[in-house]
């Protein structure tokens, strides 16, 4: 049996260079968290001190590094500016603008 798949839904979409960084930052950031976990889970296993201080320097080092890949997330993706002037609050009463 043949099958055949449509590539016109991936010749029309390109990534751009933005969304292309973006996703690469994205799935470092999650490798980051599972290498983080794996990190916490190994240092909550081990009883050998030699051990213990392998699993706090990864932990320490990981860290390090999620905390980068935040940054240049927050770099990448700002967050939307805030109102710094909020809108003027509406003073008239109800029954002034219903005869107004």
């Amino acid at each position: 049996m043949k099958m055949y798949f449509s590539q016109s839904s991936r010749a029309n979409r390109t990534l751009s260079e933005k969304e292309i960084e973006r996703n690469a930052l994205l799935s470092d950031l999650e490798k980051t968290k599972r290498a983080l976990e794996i990190a916490y889970a190994g240092f909550d296993n081990v009883t050998e001190p030699d051990l213990i201080d392998c699993y706090i320097y990864e932990v320490n080092s990981v860290l390090k590094r999620y905390k980068f890949l935040m940054e240049q997330a927050a770099a990448l993706i700002p967050l939307p500016e805030e109102d710094t002037h909020p809108a003027p609050l509406n003073t008239e009463t109800p029954a002034a603008s219903l005869i107004g």
